[in-house]
């Protein structure tokens, strides 16, 4: 007779390095959105980005605070890249001179938008998984959710706003 716990095994290791995978995403994440507040510092979208950078870092603390509840643990290798990442993180990689203006201030608002996406996919992954295992909270998955797409309208917003000045007029700087 075959073990039944057995079939269950590589589903929640396949589980736990997603978790890991999106908590790795989170962390960097969370130096991408500290950067491009410094990028706007001094702006109308300071504090927009102050915000954005609190709530994904609450979210990467609550998505952490997820994956040991369910008994799972960081993968060292991963846990590693995360802590390359803060170093490279801090020399703003995408948007080095922290410009608002041209094709890195777009660039870095458009991978910021991705970001956003990619977290949410996580969210509505789980709310899918929660219809079969109940150790996930689907209200709350759903509060994610909307979350995300709030965070992912605060982003487009500031970038539908400066495009002109970035592109039309080339009157947006650093810290305008």
């Amino acid at each position: 007779m075959s073990n039944p716990g057995a079939a269950w095994k590589p589903k929640h290791a396949s589980l736990s390095a997603y978790l890991d995978d999106h908590l790795l995403g989170a962390e960097t994440g969370v130096r991408l959105f500290s950067a491009a507040r410094r990028t706007w510092e001094g702006s109308e979208y300071e504090q927009t980005f102050a915000d954005l950078e609190s709530e994904i870092a609450g979210e990467r603390d609550e998505l952490e605070q997820l994956i040991l509840a369910l008994g799972y643990r960081r993968s060292r290798f991963k846990k590693a890249l995360a802590m390359a990442g803060a170093v490279t993180g801090k020399l703003g990689p995408i948007n080095p001179l922290s410009t608002g203006g041209g094709t890195t201030g777009q660039f870095e608002l458009e991978t910021l938008q991705s970001i956003v996406r990619a977290k949410e996919c996580l969210w509505r992954t789980l709310l899918a998984l929660s219809a079969h295992d109940h150790r996930f909270n689907p209200t709350r998955l759903q509060e994610m959710i909307d979350m995300a797409g709030r965070q992912q309208d605060a982003v487009a917003r500031v970038m539908e706003e400066t495009a002109p000045a970035r592109f039309l007029t080339g009157t947006l700087a650093a810290h305008s």
